[in-house]
């Protein structure tokens, strides 16, 4: 599985923006997938998740109620809503996928086998 994510842009705060993540091969439906970013001297960190139904979706708690994640298996794309973005959501964001499966961790960045580029996403106050 090959990702692309795109959409990263500068923003002023309380902005939104939307990523996506384009994905090759036929069975992209089976995977889960994972939007993690990282700041500039900080470690990568889990952002949201999606089951490869798209029925369990996870956040984490900095994230809840601003960005939604989401995904069209037709389209091989997964996506990442981000509303009233704050200045701290500025950092390089990544998608990551896994095959699924009843013990995937979706949290977890290194559950994840496949990788994105990154796309950059700036906040400015």
């Amino acid at each position: 599985v090959q990702l692309q994510a795109s959409g990263g842009g500068l923003v002023q705060a309380g902005g939104s923006l939307r990523l996506s993540c384009a994905a090759s091969g036929r069975t992209f439906s089976s995977y889960a997938v994972g939007w993690f970013r990282q700041a500039p001297g900080k470690d990568r960190e889990f952002v949201a998740a999606i089951r490869w139904r798209g029925l369990s979706k996870y956040y984490a708690d900095s994230v809840k109620g601003r960005f939604t994640i989401s995904r069209d298996n037709a389209k091989n794309t997964v996506y990442l809503q981000m509303n009233s973005l704050k200045p701290e959501d500025t950092a390089v964001y990544y998608c990551a996928a896994v095959r699924d499966s009843r013990g995937t961790d979706s949290y977890s960045v290194h559950e994840y086998d496949y990788w994105g580029q990154g796309t950059l996403v700036t906040v400015s106050s």
